[in-house]
């Protein structure tokens, strides 16, 4: 779908677009959620929820459609050209939003480059405008998976925003929780929480309500030269997991994919972690989702 200006997204209307395309999608089939059941596992002062996948196929199934296909070798990108089905809204002349097609959590968006740019390229002013458009109306939280090392599954450039609650019993966001026992957390300056063992940074938004994507931006970068990471490096040499809610950002460096079989993308670092079956469960019990966590991140 070409844009045009006419088609963008009016005032207060993104939750009753995706609403209303969500019930749409569930009827023709394009979207496809994934069934999952949940425990919660508790070590070093986070609460995590872990997610058990009741629908192994189709998540084989999801997890397939990213490798490569045809003659070509090349990865199969979704949003070139994307399903119709799964159009949200346009969000800005560069971004649209789709709905995520195997979403474990309900009305899961994804805010895509209209045209193609590659995951492993640093946000732009562009991007975090289109972020701030959904997070003016969507109190939720957003993430950016900053590379395959990092969880990324898809090629193409895409930050993701899931609504409240992020878990089934509406329990606050762990990180949210270690985040709120700071005793200062600054604007300006980004700092590590001493409970969270792996390199990190973090940051203060100012909401009105929600951050500008000029703010996004500066935080953004702040927290990158906090981490010691040079944002001005292209092609990005650095990955890196993004998270945002309209009170902060955090940013972590990562250094593998996943630990002992376990995959670990922006969510994980949220507090929220999924395996594929009960025997993987009791393997991350056993290990720990904290030490998983600080296995995957970078430590220098």
């Amino acid at each position: 779908m070409a844009y045009s200006p006419e088609a963008e997204l009016a005032p207060e209307a993104l939750w009753s677009k995706i609403q209303q395309q969500t019930r749409h999608a569930l009827g023709c089939g394009a979207l496809q959620p994934i069934n999952t059941h949940y425990e919660f596992v508790e070590q070093g002062g986070m609460r995590f929820l872990v997610r058990i996948l009741t629908n192994l196929v189709r998540k084989e199934k999801a997890d397939l459609a990213q490798r490569p296909s045809g003659e070509s070798g090349k990865p199969f990108n979704p949003f070139l050209p994307y399903d119709p089905d799964l159009f949200v809204t346009n969000l800005s002349p560069t971004h649209l939003c789709l709905l995520n097609k195997y979403n474990v959590v309900d009305h899961h968006i994804l805010i895509v480059t209209r045209v193609f740019e590659d995951q492993n390229t640093w946000l732009t002013l562009a991007d975090f405008e289109a972020l701030a458009t959904g997070m003016a109306e969507i109190d939720g939280l957003a993430f950016y998976n900053g590379g395959r090392l990092a969880g990324a599954s898809q090629q193409h450039k895409h930050l993701q925003l899931v609504p409240p609650p992020l878990s089934p019993d509406r329990s606050p966001l762990p990180l949210a929780a270690v985040i709120d026992a700071l005793e200062t957390i600054s604007h300006s300056q980004p700092i590590a929480s001493p409970t969270l063992p792996f390199r990190h940074a973090i940051l203060s938004l100012v909401a009105r309500p929600s951050p500008s994507g000029e703010a996004l931006l500066a935080a953004y970068h702040n927290l990158l030269a906090y981490l010691g990471i040079d944002g001005s490096q292209t092609p990005q040499a650095f990955p890196y997991n993004l998270l945002v809610t309209r009170n902060w950002m955090v940013a972590v460096a990562r250094q593998q994919e996943s630990y002992e079989s376990i995959p670990v993308n922006s969510l994980g670092f949220a507090g929220s972690l999924l395996v594929k079956n009960p025997e993987q469960l009791e393997l991350l019990k056993t290990l720990g989702p904290m030490t998983v966590l600080t296995k995957v991140a970078s430590r220098g």
